[in-house]
């Protein structure tokens, strides 16, 4: 049976059931909506509305295949999970939605089995795999010193005074956590060095991963450094308790592709009706501060230090192919179509946002924390220079599309420095593990498409002939790294990753003044021409 709210729980207000989901989706844009166990909605593609009227909070929830409308008389949050109590229309026994963060729905308890058996599994595989080598100190503890958590089997393969390091993750697991193998795999291996008493020379990593889970893993792997590590990548069966090793390609296989950039100036006039629309609905005062950004030929963004707060979309007239063009408003994935009834209630909620969504606003305020990232990427899109004065602050585009088999991965910057040379910009307002990796992701996938049939008469390359950085004719070198994050905020494993890529990988580490909001200040760098290497005595593991 699905969990209900209890009959013991406080009765809320309407205005605090709304606060409580407002809060809860600004805190997890990456939310899914599950009833019964089952996936509903997730909330990077879905939409929503809230509606708190005649004394009734109703949420409207909808996406490419489903649609739903709730009233919500009460919520609790748990463990992570926001559960509400919700009435169908013309219905009063109540039913459950959750709201969680995380995909991965198993007890505390079946994840623990699961792992526990798999080290088993892994331990046989191991020792049939590399007979001349014992397998020591499986473990799956958490190490949150270390960063380690509980879903990656860590130990060691040993022979004499020869070792490797190894990691392994579940087909149980998640692919996000699949996904983050190499990150910890990178720790683990350094960890096993530092913490040697000099008997033993740990030459490599070997990551196993699940059959069929192993792309973007290998896409990673093409790009660390040879010369301070060995690195192997296998697949595992554990069905069969086959392991398998892959070769990283230089690129990984990958396969991806590039949207045109839409036409600037015919957007603009068609949308200029609907703009002005849009803009009277701001206070006068600050529509200098909105940013309008075009998505595609179709659609148009209306944006609050990086919050879209509008779009305007193009559609059809009722059963005609006539084009219409229709206007909704909503913070992030909340979306309300403008209507001539409701015009001034927008205006309203447009109000509260700009009055809220500022540089000295309240913390706890949800649309204040929502999508600070995006906050942070519109800062640097009006002045990128503070990162380095030799980025080109006339070229700078934002979430560049490209396409890698079923994953869409979004550029939170491309820009080009004053030789020619592209510039990737990762950007994290918060802290995260995986900020390197993640960032050579999208570097990667700008240097594959960079170096795509180029025009050897005109020097053109692939993003100029889709229409960007146009005027300009960029160098043959590879691009330019950077990441980008407050100083507070940057996890203490990113430099000891960013030591194990390959020299080929040119990367500046920036670090911000934590009042990046009012003013954007770096207060120190790192660059790969500077940290170096691991250490031969890291490297062999030597005290």
């Amino acid at each position: 049976m699905p969990p209900r709210v209890s009959s013991a729980e406080p009765v809320q207000t309407v205005e605090q059931i709304s606060v409580a989901l407002e809060s809860f989706l600004a805190e997890s844009p990456r939310a899914v909506v599950l009833e019964d166990g089952k996936v509903l909605f997730d909330m990077r593609e879905a939409k929503y509305k809230l509606a708190t009227e005649h004394g009734r909070c109703t949420l409207h929830l909808w996406g490419e295949d489903r649609n739903l409308v709730r009233r919500v008389s009460g919520t609790v949050l748990r463990n992570g999970v926001l559960r509400l109590s919700t009435h169908r229309f013309g219905q009063t026994k109540p039913q459950t939605l959750e709201l969680v963060t995380d995909r991965d729905r198993r007890t505390p308890s079946t994840r623990e089995a699961t792992r526990v058996k798999y080290l088993r599994v892994l331990d046989r595989v191991l020792l049939r795999s590399f007979p001349e080598f014992k397998v020591d100190a499986l473990r799956t503890a958490m190490d949150l010193e270390k960063s380690f958590g509980p879903a990656y089997a860590r130990g060691s393969l040993v022979q004499g005074q020869k070792a490797w390091a190894v990691i392994a993750v579940n087909e149980e697991e998640t692919q996000t956590t699949v996904d983050g193998i190499l990150t910890l795999g990178i720790l683990w291996l350094q960890h096993c060095r530092e913490s040697g008493d000099g008997r033993r020379l740990y030459q490599g990593l070997k990551l196993i991963v699940p059959r069929g889970m192993a792309m973007l893993t290998l896409s990673r792997m093409a790009w660390l450094n040879a010369n301070v590590a060995q690195w192997e990548l296998w697949e595992l069966d554990q069905k069969s308790e086959e392991l398998e090793q892959r070769d990283a390609a230089d690129h990984g296989n990958l396969t991806t592709r590039l949207m045109h950039a839409p036409n600037e100036q015919a957007a603009q006039e068609r949308f200029a009706e609907s703009r002005l629309r849009v803009m009277a609905l701001v206070p006068e005062t600050m529509r200098e501060v909105v940013e309008q950004r075009l998505r595609s030929g179709t659609e148009l963004a209306f944006l609050l230090h990086g919050l879209e707060f509008a779009r305007v979309r193009m559609g059809y007239s009722g059963n005609s192919f006539n084009s219409a063009q229709e206007i909704t408003f909503g913070a992030g994935a909340n979306e309300t179509l403008l209507t001539e009834e409701n015009a001034s209630e927008l205006r309203d909620l447009v109000a509260r946002l700009f009055a809220r969504r500022i540089a000295g606003g309240d913390k706890r305020d949800p649309l204040y924390r929502m999508q600070p990232e995006r906050w942070l990427e519109s800062v640097l899109r009006r002045d990128v220079e503070p990162l380095d004065a030799r980025l080109d602050p006339k070229h700078v585009y934002t979430q560049v599309p490209a396409f890698a088999a079923a994953d869409r991965g979004m550029l939170d910057l491309l820009g080009v420095t004053d030789d020619g040379r592209l510039a990737v910009i990762e950007l994290k307002a918060d802290e995260d593990l995986h900020l390197a990796l993640q960032g050579l992701d999208y570097w990667v996938r700008v240097r594959w498409h960079h170096l795509q049939n180029p025009d050897h008469n005109t020097g053109l390359g692939e993003f100029q002939r889709h229409g960007y950085f146009g005027g300009l004719r960029l160098s043959t070198e590879p691009p330019r790294l950077y990441l980008v994050a407050p100083a507070l905020r940057i996890h203490p494993a990113t430099e000891v990753v960013l030591r194990y890529l390959s020299p080929r990988v040119e990367w500046s580490l920036v670090a911000l003044d934590e009042r990046w909001r009012a003013k954007v200040k770096a207060v120190w760098r790192k660059r790969s021409t500077d940290a170096g290497s691991p250490s031969t005595h890291a490297l062999q593991g030597r005290v």
